[in-house]
């Protein structure tokens, strides 16, 4: 099951989710919403939340960067990507 996060160019949060997944060394599918209101609408129905980002491994919301790393500070993140694979 894929990894999809929902970004804009501008926004840190969505930098640093980004970095996150690159240094696990795991593919995912963004979606830059900037400026496409369709996209971000398709991001909050799906979500509930209108903030960037927005992550999902799998079937899973993780929810936005802190939840990214509250993951990993808790030592789940890995659990759940290689759950993922």
């Amino acid at each position: 099951m894929p990894i999809l996060i929902y970004t804009t160019r501008s926004c840190p949060y969505c930098h640093a989710a980004k970095r996150l997944l690159d240094s696990k060394k795991v593919e995912y599918r963004e979606i830059a919403v900037d400026g496409n209101r369709e996209l971000r609408a398709e991001m909050e129905q799906r979500s509930g939340r209108y903030t960037v980002p927005q992550i999902w491994i799998g079937e899973y919301h993780v929810g936005g960067c802190d939840d990214l790393y509250d993951l990993e500070r808790n030592g789940e993140l890995d659990t759940l990507l290689s759950a993922n694979n």
